[in-house]
Parts: structure tokens; sequence; C-alpha cells
């Protein structure tokens, strides 16, 4: 055997090793997270969830395929080069409907049925199989945060949908796709941080989602009086 060969494979065998070591390295690493973090992450996985989806799903495997973040076992599928290119393509078409009036309304009623399992199961896996009961805590707490960012969102867009300018409802689109990435970053680098800004997000989620829900219905119930007037003319 020449020396070219035997050299390639030498190569080969270092890279493979030196994969799996760093594969174990990384997962070594997350399971040392404590449980504190673990829950941030959890929580802000399914907090964001309900805004961006596919944000969430492609930044976290991002961060891990990068080396960024440790991320822990239930989650290292993220990372998968098949998920980041699917969950890549998706973020980008959420970030164009979004920002077209009423379209994003339609994009949030569709993903009701979407996000709020997605939110459940992202943050069960940031605790992982081996959890027991507080992978099942953290899937509660993940649908339940992801099921009030989304009816939040959905709610305060079809309100701004009634405005004539786009600008307002460009402005919380963005807005809305700066959030998830902080979010995330709080969760890993300020744990008890994120717990403080969450609740706050919560307390404003569910004043805006009262507050605006009400005018929301009565827009609509004026849509259908003018709708059965013009109608009963015609």
């Amino acid at each position: 055997m020449s020396v070219l060969p035997q050299a390639a494979i030498a190569a080969a065998s270092a890279a493979q090793a030196t994969a799996v070591q760093l594969g174990q390295g990384v997962g070594a690493a997350a399971s040392h997270l404590d449980t504190t973090h673990l829950l941030a992450v959890a929580a802000a996985l399914g907090w964001a969830s309900g805004m961006r989806l596919y944000a969430v799903v492609f930044l976290t495997g991002l961060a891990g395929w990068l080396g960024w973040v440790p991320l822990p076992p239930g989650l290292q599928m993220l990372q998968q080069p098949a998920v980041l290119w699917g969950a890549g393509v998706l973020m980008m078409v959420e970030f164009l409907a979004d920002k077209i009036p009423w379209v994003d309304s339609a994009w949030d009623t569709v993903h009701t049925v979407i996000r709020i399992p997605a939110g459940a199961m992202l943050a069960a896996g940031a605790l992982g199989a081996d959890a027991g009961q507080w992978q099942f805590l953290a899937a509660l707490m993940g649908g339940t945060l992801a099921a009030t960012a989304h009816v939040a969102k959905a709610t305060t867009r079809a309100a701004v949908n009634t405005s004539p300018e786009p600008f307002s409802n460009i402005g919380l689109s963005l807005l809305g796709d700066a959030a998830v990435p902080a979010f995330l970053w709080l969760s890993w680098q300020y744990p008890v941080a994120l717990f403080v800004v969450l609740a706050v997000a919560i307390v404003v989620a569910l004043a805006l989602t009262v507050l605006l829900f009400k005018f929301v219905r009565g827009v609509f119930a004026v849509l259908r009086q003018k709708w059965g007037s013009g109608t009963a003319r015609a």
C-alpha cells in the first residue's frame, strides 16, 4: 500500500475520532446543565415557538451545529442538516408571510394546531427522556407558554390589520423576529433573567389578548352587520 492512501486513511480516522470526542463533549456539557438552566431553555423554546416556530427550530439547531451551545440530547436532532434546511426554508416563508396584512392572520390561524404542540415537544426535549416528571411538567409549561404567545400574537396582529397603513404591521413583525433570538440567548446565558423577562411578557400578552380581543370582535361584528345590510338591500 502506498504512502498516500495510508495517510488518507489515517487522516480520516483522526477526523472521525475528533468528531466522536466533540459529540461526547457536547453531550456531557449538556448533561451537566442544572435544572434551572434546562427549565429556562424549555420555557424560552415554548414561548418563542408560539411566535416563530420555524425560527426557533432553525436557530436552536444552528447554534448546536456550530458549537455555540451544548444542546441537550433531546434537542440534538435539531442540528441535523436535513432539519436545518427544512426549518430554514420554512423560516423564510414565515418571515415573508408575517409581513403581509391578513396573510399573517391566515398563517397564524393555520399554525394554531402546529405551534402549541411543537412548543410542548421542544420544551420536553430540553429536559430529555430521562427527566421523568420534569419532562412532563416541561411539556405542559412549553405548550401553555406557546399557546399564550400565539394567541397574543394572533390577536394583536388581527387588530393591527384593521389599520389601512402597513407600517405598524411590519414594525410588529420585525419586533417579533428580534424577540425570538433574544429569548433563546437569554435562556442560555442568563436563565434567571429569562424568567423575569418572561413573567413581564406573559402579563403584557394576557393584557393585550383581553383588550384587543374585544376590539377585534367589535370590528368583525360591525363588518358582519354592514355585510348583512348590503346583502339585504341587494
